[in-house]
């Protein structure tokens, strides 16, 4: 990631100068207005959900919940106040009493229910006192037989029978599953249709996902970006195209339909692309190259159609595509290649790209770290007529970059920004971030107001040489045995030509490794001499010479330093043509993927012949690196056993002690105040062992076995 360079403070904000009226498009299109309104389908993916943006789901659940109570609570009243203290519930008994006692005045049977009305107000008293007055009352019949009638007949009182007939609570309960019914209709339509504040509706399934930043919502420029010098001025083109269109179409000028950023992972380019937007001052559109890729056939290629209408209604403007290898690797490759949906979409892409016109305003950028693998026909002019190449920074690149992620950060008098940049090669922006933010973490661990110069080397071996393992306890035999392998790869790196300065040798375990020796080029590399990698092959094959010279035995601790001098001598021989006895040739080198599917039916272009004389070159490449790091050791073997025995005392030894250790002086340490001491040793790290477990496991490790994590060595 390339980082963002310090703003000037002038004491306002930066302002905008207006857009003359002759920086219209050739179409007639106006000017944008100052605050610019999303098209219809644009934001947020599947709708807007923002508030005022219509129907929300939460929002109409709520209020669904607080009608249906509001309407519970109303028929539940309504029952109370309309039968409280008017009708009676009788037994059978007292209809009988009633009947005989002649207190009925007339009757309505529905059913089994016998529904009377009292010729005068009847007056019960209950058990709390209150007297209640009922002038009707029900009651449920057992039975209704021939007797029954004829003694309501003689009894001389009015009576009808009455089929029965639904009311309006059973009309309710008996509608309630239509109501169901219809609500759940209405939810899946408003779901169809992207609303309720969801991803997305079935009807916008195939609507693009881009995210629009308008220019109110960007606020970064080419000034917040650093280590990107050549990549801003590749860019500055269609900055000026987009600002002022009509220049470019005077004198009959095609501005590049779009521009392919490439580059290492973390080097800035999705900032670069912001940037670009930021300067211009348009409309953003941004979106992953994941975003169009989905199961279903024809999905990709629909919202690939509705980003580049979105693109031109909001003309003009930006779209970036962030990791377009995702969408648009190589066709018809067959073994993960021949992705239906996939290729849909990228001829849909091709499809828009190539159908653009010049007048539209719209410029396409797209981002990637996998140019091998994209397709040819979206890398021909006409498509992606630029291909800016966004690198990792160099020094200065690294020390802005450093500025950038310490504005905000309180620094000691020590820091020295420079000296840092020069120390980091090969980080990119992203990795000198990370570093300043674990500098921070680590001062404020450490309760410091300031963070130090100290706080950032800490941070800067622990990105770059892994965490430091304090706690592993290892024993004694073992840790002289890993200071013996470190002192071994020091003395090498001391005395070969053209070898990267040591920056430090420690035998306290960082990550996997049991001990780390690392070095530090002054400069930034770019190439590498012959004299260099055989140097580097001789420092790795340092650490195992020297342990077997020491104690006559190989251990597995060189494992990490044979694998990367084996591919470092494979590369030598058939890669770079540094061989004497192959020649200036390149054999079996594969630059293509697998899942590409070109490698399957090509042939092999190289003789068994061929493969057995890079065989035996590599090996007698690695042999010759061997001897002569024997030949060094032997010649210094003195420095090798006053090293280790530092390494074993202190268990971290700084390159620049290395000459006051190899002329008998003590060596130095820099105390907090910033004078020089004399570093003390070490304290040792050891535990008493509390159970017997662990004292039998301690006697059953074989003599020399590694830990289970393997160890590496640099």
């Amino acid at each position: 990631m390339a980082g963002q360079a310090p703003k000037k403070d002038t004491g306002s904000r930066r302002k905008r100068a207006p857009k003359p009226q002759s920086d219209k498009f050739p179409t007639g299109k106006p000017a944008l207005p100052k605050r610019i309104a999303p098209p219809k389908g644009t934001g947020t993916p599947g709708g807007d959900s923002g508030p005022g943006s219509g129907f929300q789901m939460g929002r109409a659940f709520k209020t669904s919940l607080g009608w249906m109570a509001i309407v519970l609570v109303a028929f539940l009243l309504a029952s109370i106040f309309s039968t409280e203290g008017r009708i009676k519930t009788a037994t059978f008994t007292e209809l009988k009493s009633y009947i005989a006692d002649g207190q009925v005045e007339s009757a309505v049977i529905t059913g089994n229910e016998f529904k009377g009305k009292f010729k005068v107000a009847l007056d019960e008293t209950d058990f709390s006192g209150q007297t209640h007055t009922y002038r009707e009352f029900n009651t449920v019949l057992p039975f209704i037989d021939t007797e029954l009638v004829a003694s309501w007949q003689a009894a001389s009182f009015r009576f009808e029978f009455k089929e029965e007939s639904p009311g309006w609570f059973d009309y309710l309960w008996s509608a309630w599953p239509i109501v169901l019914i219809v609500f759940f209709w209405f939810f899946i339509m408003r779901r169809m249709q992207g609303g309720m504040g969801g991803q997305g509706g079935l009807f916008n399934f195939g609507k693009s996902k881009a995210k629009l930043i308008t220019p109110e919502m960007s606020n970064i420029t080419f000034n917040d970006v650093a280590g990107a010098d050549e990549a801003k001025a590749e860019l500055e083109e269609i900055i000026e195209f987009l600002k002022s269109p009509g220049k470019f179409a005077r004198l009959g000028g095609k501005v590049p339909k779009g521009a392919l950023l490439l580059g290492p992972p973390g080097t800035g380019k999705t900032l670069l692309a912001r940037a670009v937007a930021g300067e211009a001052d348009v409309p953003f559109f941004s979106l992953s190259g994941a975003d169009f890729v989905e199961m279903f056939v024809g999905v990709g290629a629909s919202r690939v159609r509705d980003l580049f209408e979105q693109g031109k209604k909001s003309a003009p403007a930006i779209i970036f595509i962030d990791e377009i290898d995702a969408v648009g690797r190589h066709r018809g490759a067959g073994l993960g290649g021949g992705h239906d949906e996939r290729e849909q979409t990228l001829n849909q892409l091709l499809v828009e790209m190539d159908g653009f016109e010049t007048d539209t305003g719209v410029i396409l950028i797209a981002s990637t770290n996998r140019p091998d693998v994209l397709d040819k026909a979206l890398l021909r002019p006409g498509r992606f007529d630029r291909q800016i190449m966004v690198d990792v920074p160099d020094r200065l690149g690294r020390e802005g970059i450093l500025k950038v992620h310490t504005k905000k950060i309180p620094l000691a008098k020590d820091v020295d920004l420079s000296i840092l940049a020069r120390s980091t090669p090969g980080l990119v922006g992203a990795d000198l971030a990370n570093l300043v933010n674990e500098a921070a973490l680590l001062a404020a661990r450490k309760n410091r107001k300031r963070v130090g110069m100290q706080d950032i080397e800490d941070a800067k071996d622990k990105i770059m040489m892994g965490v430091e393992r304090k706690s592993l306890i290892i024993p004694e035999e073992e840790r002289k045995r890993t200071a013996f392998h470190e002192a071994g790869h020091a003395i090498v790196a001391y005395h070969t030509v053209q070898a990267d300065p040591l920056h430090k040798i420690t035998i306290i375990p960082r990550g996997r490794a049991l001990g780390l020796t690392a070095q530090l080029p002054v400069d930034d590399r770019h190439s590498y001499t012959r004299t260099y990698i055989y140097g580097r092959l001789d420092i790795l094959m340092g650490g195992r010479v020297a342990e077997k010279i020491i104690f006559n035995e190989l251990t597995t601790g060189a494992g990490n330093d044979l694998d990367v001098a084996t591919e470092l001598a494979r590369r030598m021989v058939v890669e770079w043509g540094m061989s004497d006895e192959v020649g200036p040739t390149t054999l079996g080198k594969s630059s293509q993927e697998l899942f590409l599917g070109r490698e399957i039916q090509q042939h092999a272009s190289v003789s068994e012949e061929t493969y057995r004389a890079i065989d035996a070159d590599i090996k007698e490449t690695i042999l010759k690196a061997e001897a002569r790091a024997r030949e060094l050791l032997a010649k210094h073997i003195d420095q090798l056993h006053l090293l280790a025995e530092a390494l074993l005392k202190h268990e971290t030894i700084h390159g620049e002690d290395l000459p006051r250790l190899f002329d008998g002086k003590p060596l130095m340490k820099v105390s907090k105040n910033g004078r020089p001491g004399t570093r003390k040793p070490a304290p040792k790290r050891q535990r008493k062992r509390n159970s017997a477990a662990e004292k039998a496991g301690a006697r059953s490790r074989p003599k020399g076995a590694q830990p289970k994590s393997e160890p590496k060595t640099n």
